[in-house]
């Protein structure tokens, strides 16, 4: 029979689990019975309020331009690093070791806690933000691009070492070519990533749209926040689908 004993062990403890998981968070769906009170809520929100159009633009321009340069210099950063953390290229093993356990403390944070240090010690904008998303990035990309130089073919790198190359160089001009679609895929899905990061962001003094999101919602300027609302929907699928052609044209 298909239903072992291990099955019927394994779906008792996933039922356990969810059970007290939905101990642990209050999970009540008779809380829904006040539907009302929410779409009495959502009545507020309209008609939307398109005078401060122009200037909810600009902080969306300002969202992606932090996404952007964030995911860019994590990039930038975290390539020669990721040869570092490789097994198959990192000169030394107390290197490779260091580089590892590095990527995976910066990793570890998430961007609003280096944000919230930022935002502290820099002041508020859209500064500390982008520089809270490269952080991260840097640990993600970094053991991503690591992974992708091990599973590299050795063929050309041998043959460049063979021929006299430096090991640097012939590590750079083997693998990176071969990686290279895989990195910009991975880039896009990050930049993606980094414009919802953006806008928690914004939440705590970040700037962008987020920050006006925020502000609109503390005071009580709904038909404002619709505005909010439907400009990160639209940035976020025109950016979605704009990274997805980009990723089939390359790979």
């Amino acid at each position: 029979m298909w239903f072992k004993k291990s099955n019927f062990l394994t779906l008792a403890i996933l039922i356990l689990l969810v059970f007290f998981s939905m101990r642990l968070t209050e999970f009540d769906l008779s809380k829904f019975k006040d539907f009302r009170n929410m779409i009495d809520f959502l009545s507020q929100w309209f008609p939307m309020d398109f005078s401060l159009l122009p200037n909810m633009v600009q902080d969306t321009l300002e969202t992606l331009a932090m996404a952007f340069l964030g995911s860019v210099f994590g990039l930038i950063i975290a390539l020669p690093i990721s040869f570092l953390a490789a097994r198959n290229t990192s000169p030394s093993p107390i290197l490779f070791q260091f580089s590892r356990i590095a990527l995976s403390f910066v990793r570890s944070i998430p961007e609003i806690v280096f944000g919230l240090i930022l935002l502290t010690t820099l002041g508020l904008g859209p500064f500390p933000a982008v520089i809270a998303i490269m952080f991260h990035n840097i640990g993600v990309f970094g053991k991503l691009i690591s992974e992708l130089i091990e599973a590299a073919d050795p063929g050309p790198q041998e043959a460049m070492k063979a021929v006299g190359s430096k090991t640097w160089v012939a590590n750079l001009f083997s693998i990176l070519p071969q990686i290279w679609p895989n990195v910009l895929s991975q880039f896009f899905y990050r930049f993606e990533v980094a414009i919802r990061t953006s806008l928690i962001l914004g939440f705590i003094g970040g700037g962008g749209i987020g920050q006006r999101l925020f502000n609109d919602f503390k005071t009580f300027q709904y038909s404002s926040v619709s505005l909010d609302v439907l400009i990160i929907m639209i940035m976020v699928i025109i950016i979605d689908f704009l990274a997805s052609y980009i990723r089939k044209r390359i790979i």
